[in-house]
């Protein structure tokens, strides 16, 4: 009897630490289609220029290759593609980075660890798209495979931050954050 009691003592002395350490993170994630988008909702310059930046950066080597700019145009619409070319004298069309979505780990309402961010394309149904993870999206693209290596963001642009956060029950989801 006393062993057990020794243990639930224990167990008791540390779940409010467990429940608490569970309750302080959040991540926050947005689609912008400009710098000044983003930081009007965001309130960090700093970091909507350099998210902008390195999405820019991606968007070169991640967005979607076609041999032509009719079947790019197809894809993402008239005047939203441009040639390109990869370094090797190659040279293809790709859509126009449209915005970029960036997405911030906090702790207790501070960044942490940085921010990620990837390059955003409407295409032309309206639709929201950025590359998969995992890098570059390939060759040059022909007939309906445009959209191989790209998914879908269900985000509004340019909208509150969209906060989801760790914890239990009603008290973590009863905060009035995000939308």
């Amino acid at each position: 009897m006393k062993r057990s009691r020794t243990a639930a003592l224990l167990l008791m002395g540390t779940a409010p630490l467990l429940l608490t350490a569970c309750d302080r993170n959040e991540a926050r994630e947005g689609l912008y289609t400009s710098v000044e988008a983003c930081v009007a909702q965001t309130n960090d310059s700093s970091t909507c220029n350099q998210a902008f930046a390195k999405a820019e950066q991606e968007a070169v080597a991640t967005a979607p290759r076609f041999a032509n700019r009719e079947e790019c145009e197809a894809s993402y619409g008239k005047e939203k593609c441009a040639e390109r070319s990869d370094g090797n004298n190659h040279s293809f069309f790709g859509p126009l980075m449209t915005g970029f979505f960036l997405s911030q780990m906090m702790r207790n309402g501070v960044a942490a660890n940085g921010f990620n961010s990837a390059p955003a394309f409407r295409d032309s149904n309206g639709g929201w798209q950025r590359p998969a993870a995992g890098g570059a999206s390939g060759g040059v693209y022909r007939g309906g495979t445009a959209g191989t290596g790209m998914v879908p963001i269900n985000a509004t642009p340019n909208r509150a931050v969209t906060t989801s956060r760790s914890g239990f029950g009603r008290s973590s989801g009863s905060r009035g954050f995000g939308s």
